[in-house]
């Protein structure tokens, strides 16, 4: 039944969840803002800026909720890889153009009380191409928060993309990530375009509390 489904899910996140936090926790150190926000109950969008490929198993560790994610069906064309990550709540979407199957599936998810994580830049994004630097957002978010009603949680990760160096997983070298959870962004009434620009806006003003309360400095800037 749907029920068996939604533990096989949930063991499979958690067991995997457990092997990133061994491999990762030996060349990683977390600073987390408002972690308490990720614990926010009943169904709801992440909505993150994307510096790596390492972000959504670091996301997933900084959260206090299982995270079912919105991954690039580039990710799905391995039938093994693909198998993994439907074991852990994650599918596929279409980059190129607008996707209704992924769309129903997110809606579904979020219907039944879970969240569902998603990069509104839609890719890996630095500089004057990042949401960080105010770049547009891709309307697939906004589009997603309209039809499910569900409220967007906005969350910045900063260091993520130094895990691309290899010096950086020398056993005596711990890369610092950052990560701050934002207040949820409660999108009821609001049309896309007023959703976009709220979330710009609160993704610019978390990314700066990060570097306020870090005393982060333009070295940790993607």
């Amino acid at each position: 039944g749907v029920d068996d489904v939604i533990m096989c899910r949930e063991l499979a996140y958690h067991f995997w969840l457990n092997v990133v936090r061994v491999i990762l926790g030996t060349s990683c150190r977390w600073r987390v803002l408002h972690r308490e926000r990720s614990s926010a109950s009943g169904p709801w969008l992440l909505a993150a800026n994307h510096i790596s490929h390492f972000d959504p198993p670091l996301l997933s560790l900084a959260s206090r909720r299982t995270l079912d994610w919105m991954a690039m069906e580039e990710l799905f064309r391995s039938p093994n890889v693909a198998r993994l990550l439907r074991s852990v709540g994650a599918f596929p979407v279409k980059r190129s153009r607008p996707d209704r199957a992924a769309l129903r599936v997110a809606v579904e998810r979020l219907a039944e009380g879970r969240t569902v994580g998603v990069f509104p830049e839609g890719g890996i994004r630095a500089g004057e191409s990042s949401i960080l630097e105010g770049a547009p957002l891709r309307p697939g978010i906004a589009l997603l928060a309209s039809l499910s009603g569900a409220p967007i949680l906005p969350c910045v990760i900063l260091g993520s993309d130094r895990l691309y160096q290899w010096r950086q997983w020398l056993p005596w070298r711990r890369t610092t990530i950052w990560v701050g959870w934002g207040e949820p962004l409660v999108t009821a009434g609001l049309d896309r375009h007023e959703i976009e620009q709220k979330l710009g806006t609160a993704i610019l003003e978390l990314k700066e509390e990060l570097v306020q309360h870090f005393r982060l400095t333009s070295a940790d800037m993607p």
